[in-house]
């Protein structure tokens, strides 16, 4: 028996009948919390370079995974070998330069997550899903502000509007050249703290400005009628 299927049934007997009184009454809901807490953690190991507590806590939040689709088995919606499976299937389709025609190469990581967005368009139009004139691509409204606004301003470039926004993107190239990540931490520290001293909620405050520039910038590149 794999170490994966043993923890596959190692869960559904912690939610049977006669297993934990915790884990049966558990639904999606009541444990997404979790999920986030475990993949704090592993990243926390990563940013330790902890490798033996990196090894851990993969495996806490791997058993999120699990318990999440043991949930769905019991409703009889899916399981983790349909969940293994989608997912296999997507790496194989969006990644025809490694598993389709061997010619077929791309030169560069950008080439290639160019290639992963218009098949990823290509699934959607497939499966029914309209689309819009939007431009800047959907993100979750759980993301961390800091990492919100990394997509925002990468999307920003990469469509060529960086110029656009409603930021002196000269003074960010001038702060950029030649910073460390040892100054970029410093910098974001006293700004999270001078807005702690100012009475501003700093993951508010960069998640509003950054949903403004998507706003702002998607009305500039609409085009003109």
């Amino acid at each position: 028996m794999s170490e994966i299927q043993r923890l596959r049934e190692l869960m559904a007997r912690l939610r049977a009948p006669d297993g934990c009184p915790w884990d049966q009454e558990q639904t999606h809901q009541s444990i997404a919390r979790c999920l986030v807490e475990e993949a704090a953690e592993v990243l926390e190991a990563i940013d330790t370079e902890d490798t033996e507590l990196l090894r851990e806590e993969l495996g806490d939040l791997l058993l999120q995974v699990v318990f999440h689709s043991q949930i769905e088995e019991e409703a009889g919606r899916f399981d983790l070998e349909d969940v293994a499976r989608e997912i296999s299937e997507k790496l194989v389709r969006r990644h025809p330069h490694v598993f389709g025609d061997p010619g077929d190469k791309e030169e560069d990581a950008d080439a290639v997550i160019d290639r992963w967005e218009r098949i990823k368009a290509e699934e959607k139009k497939a499966k029914g899903v309209s689309e819009t004139n939007q431009k800047f691509k959907n993100l979750p409204p759980q993301l961390p502000s800091t990492l919100f606004a990394n997509e925002v301003y990468k999307q920003a470039n990469k469509l060529g509007l960086e110029k656009e926004g409603e930021w002196d993107d000269s003074k960010i190239n001038e702060m950029g050249s030649g910073l460390n990540e040892a100054q970029a931490g410093r910098a974001l520290f006293e700004w999270v703290a001078a807005c702690r001293s100012g009475g501003i909620d700093p993951e508010s405050a960069l998640r509003k400005f950054a949903s403004s520039q998507v706003r702002i910038l998607e009305e500039k590149y609409k085009p003109k009628p």
